[in-house]
């Protein structure tokens, strides 16, 4: 893991909760728990202060590292992607994403593409992405931060189920995702089972719950959360993230007490696990 990612994930599973806020001394001995050097860590934080992700302030000779607006959008958002799953029936109904980006700025591209996948959407043309969950709200505030994208958000209906599972294919690798799902489900029965017979104490659950997000984190770029109807028969997608949830909450006492001596604790212990 690298040390900006370690950050961003104690922050998303810790630091928010204590006001989004923590002194630099706190964050030298959270990242010292992951074999961080302190002066990686200084530099580390001086860069993305530097990039808009955190602002500082000085309390006495402490400097404190507080996350910035555009911060708490990217956690918010991640928290909604990683720990939230769709339960309720699907409406059988696509949310369809229509860009147009001007030939000269592929980079604004790539990031439109990179927003669309985030949010499960899939391309079932190249500047037509599809999704069957109601997420055209959360596209439009996303791409409306990129003044060169010209953008069409639709709803439609196929002509019918065999339709709709063969737009799915078209616009996943479902067959591999299946097989990475499978290896995932696999990985992480094998660590409820290492846990359950010798449960981490202190830092090591600090830093396997970190670990465990880290893992997971990644997964909702691949994993577009399909209805039933769309994925293939044995599909263990929603296994895996009750799989995810389970580990989290297990190591979560051990974790919270090793921050706690850190001088880290939630505001609102209770929303640490919403």
């Amino acid at each position: 893991m690298k040390p900006r990612s370690i950050v961003f994930d104690l922050y998303g599973d810790y630091l928010r909760y204590d006001g989004g806020a923590a002194p630099l001394q706190t964050l030298t001995d959270l990242l010292a728990g992951f074999d961080i050097p302190e002066a990686t860590t200084r530099v580390v934080m001086a860069r993305l202060r530097k990039e808009g992700w955190f602002d500082t302030e000085k309390q006495g000779r402490t400097t404190l590292y507080r996350l910035t607006d555009q911060s708490w959008r990217l956690l918010d958002e991640g928290r909604r992607r990683i720990f939230q799953r769709e339960r309720e029936p699907w409406d059988r109904q696509w949310r369809v994403a229509i860009y147009h980006v001007p030939e000269t700025d592929r980079t604004a591209r790539e990031r439109v593409r990179k927003k669309l996948r985030w949010l499960g959407f899939g391309p079932l043309a190249p500047s037509t992405w599809i999704s069957p969950h109601d997420r055209l709200q959360e596209v439009a505030e996303e791409l409306a931060q990129e003044p060169s994208v010209r953008l069409d958000l639709l709803i439609s209906r196929s002509m019918g189920a065999a339709a709709d599972i063969d737009m799915a294919n078209r616009c996943w690798e479902l067959k591999e995702l299946h097989l990475a799902l499978l290896a995932k489900r696999d990985a992480y029965r094998a660590l409820l089972a290492r846990f359950s017979s010798v449960p981490p104490r202190g830092r090591e659950a600090l830093v396997e719950r970190i670990r465990l997000v880290h893992d997971y984190r990644m997964l909702p770029f691949d994993d577009p959360d399909l209805p039933l109807e769309l994925v293939p028969a044995g599909w263990v997608g929603r296994d895996v993230h009750d799989l995810f949830l389970d580990l989290h909450e297990r190591l979560a006492p051990e974790a919270e007490d090793f921050c706690a001596s850190l001088g880290v604790g939630p505001l609102n212990k209770a929303a640490a696990h919403a």
